[in-house]
């Protein structure tokens, strides 16, 4: 890598505000559209669940191309600029299909829309996050433009969930004009976000060789051979799978168990807290190493999701306070873990003079997609086999649902742990390159 100077604050502000519109893209995607589609739309749990699973899956497929194709563009505007414009403008054109569908819209019609709406997303954030990682050299700089950009994606969250709760509180929050609102939202600021990219940024000088003519199969024999990487995404999908099987349920959780007619309210407080929980988490990082932030991060989430089985609808108190610790901790193992995988990059440019980030990257954003595809394939389709259903007005399976919405994400937040330190000393110290820690 070579010597960068520091980027300023208010620069890397500007190159966030598309992670306004990635990250603000990413609750609707898990919580608002499945149950919009399974209520508003009328399709069955099942179909809906198996819909977001394979356009999921489809994203998390299109990762590793789009990131290899990004890291060996070569083009006047640089390799990731032309990816992040063209993926935006797929992006925008299928937020307006999939957030405001005909009257009666078919699953067909909903995911081939899909289908595409989430290859423009991959195509926009996975250069974008592989350009953030080139910006810097150091551990902490890393860290730091990092915790910019994941604070964008909350900033863009809580920006998204304002707009439920102001159009409720207005009387105007029927199921079509709240997706609608979220989706509107979310395009213009995209749209503001390529803007800015295209006319202040200019990408460094591009490291190591970056022919299309390298051979696919070098890189994916290095991403198969490199035991800290796939311990780093193995992680990555366990808290992943934690988030997905916790957003997928929310909204069902927060209405039919603890009768909130605005789950809104209680996601705009989380994402409120959520938007300091980047800075927060890096600080942290700089005085513990990267590592043990993530195993504090992640074991404070699992004793969240736990105390969720004490949760009961005249305990509101206890679940403000439960929502405020999730906001605090929010992309905490995220920000930790994507930070390392860019020094796995350096150490293979190092040895190898190739150019890797930008794929990294993709694996990285495979195990997320997959675990996000995962969890929403399992978690609608077990509520309902525990015997809830989001038509009927009655009990049934309430306390079923209020059991996985505890036990399914604290488990996914455990698998992590396990997973980054399985292997004890000897893990530690093929890790310590991407942790900021001392060898073992």
């Amino acid at each position: 890598m070579t010597d960068q100077a520091r980027e300023s604050g208010p620069r890397l502000a500007a190159f966030s505000v598309t992670s306004i519109a990635t990250g603000g893209f990413n609750i609707p995607l898990q919580t608002y559209l499945p149950a919009f589609y399974a209520t508003a739309i009328g399709m069955d749990l099942a179909t809906v669940g198996l819909v977001f699973m394979i356009s999921r899956l489809w994203s998390a497929a299109a990762d590793p191309i789009i990131g290899w194709a990004s890291d060996h563009t070569r083009t006047k505007m640089g390799r990731r600029k032309p990816w992040i414009l063209g993926g935006g403008l797929l992006f925008l054109l299928s937020l307006f299909a999939v957030f405001s569908p005909p009257a009666g819209a078919s699953p067909l019609y909903l995911g081939g829309w899909l289908l595409l709406l989430c290859l423009g997303w991959t195509a926009t954030s996975t250069p974008l996050y592989a350009w953030g990682g080139e910006m810097a050299a150091s551990p902490v700089e890393r860290a730091r433009v990092q915790a910019y950009i994941q604070t964008g994606s909350s900033i863009g969250i809580f920006l998204v969930l304002v707009l439920p709760a102001l159009l409720d509180a207005m009387g105007r929050g029927n199921p079509e004009v709240r997706v609608g609102s979220m989706g509107a939202l979310v395009a213009a600021v995209l749209a503001m976000g390529m803007l800015l990219i295209a006319l202040l940024f200019r990408e460094p000088p591009v490291p190591g060789r970056t022919s299309m003519a390298v051979n696919w199969r070098q890189g994916l024999s290095a991403v198969l051979r490199d035991a800290a990487l796939w311990r780093i995404v193995a992680s990555d999908f366990f808290v992943a799978l934690g988030q997905g099987f916790r957003t997928a349920v929310f909204l069902f959780f927060v209405t039919r168990y603890m009768g909130m007619a605005s789950p809104a309210l209680l996601l705009m407080l989380q994402y409120a807290f959520g938007i300091i929980a980047a800075p927060l988490w890096a600080r942290i990082s700089y005085r513990f190493g990267r590592l043990r932030t993530l195993v504090m991060a992640e074991a404070v989430q699992v004793a969240i999701n736990m105390m969720v089985l004490f949760l009961t609808p005249d305990r509101m108190w206890l679940f403000v306070l439960l929502i405020v610790g999730q906001g605090l901790t929010q992309g905490s193992g995220n920000l930790m873990l994507r930070s390392m995988i860019y020094d796995v990059a350096d150490r293979h440019r190092e040895s190898s003079g190739i150019e890797r980030a930008g794929l990294f990257s993709s694996v990285f954003n495979v195990t997320t997609n997959a675990a996000y595809a995962v969890a929403v394939g399992i978690a609608l389709p077990v509520i309902g086999l525990l015997g809830f259903d989001p038509r009927s007005s009655g009990s049934e399976g309430l306390a079923g649902m209020h059991l996985f919405f505890a036990i399914g994400p604290a488990v996914g937040h455990a698998l992590s742990i396990i997973v980054i330190c399985w292997r004890g000393r000897e893990g530690s110290g093929s890790l310590a390159g991407a942790s900021g820690l001392p060898s073992a």
